[in-house]
């Protein structure tokens, strides 16, 4: 796994599937399913970590994490 992961993570119930399913915002098209809520995050969690890597290699962009984003705190209403 990443070692300070930045990203952000969620695990849901999917009726679908009837098991536990690992999401990363920064990664949208990326999920993992599992028994349990602990190895859905366990498995998504490698699996971006995985993907970084491959990005990196490949010296492609990363998504930002939502984390370290700045926002001006203003609201804008139309």
């Amino acid at each position: 796994m990443l070692q300070n992961d930045p990203y952000t993570y969620r695990v849901t119930w999917s009726d679908g599937d009837g098991e536990h399913v690992g999401l990363c915002a920064e990664f949208p098209s990326l999920s993992w399913l599992a028994a349990t809520p602990e190895a859905a995050l366990n498995g998504i969690r490698k699996l971006v970590a995985k993907i970084v890597k491959d990005m990196d290699a490949n010296q492609e962009v990363l998504p930002e994490p939502i984390a370290s984003k700045r926002y001006s705190g203003k609201l804008l209403y139309s």
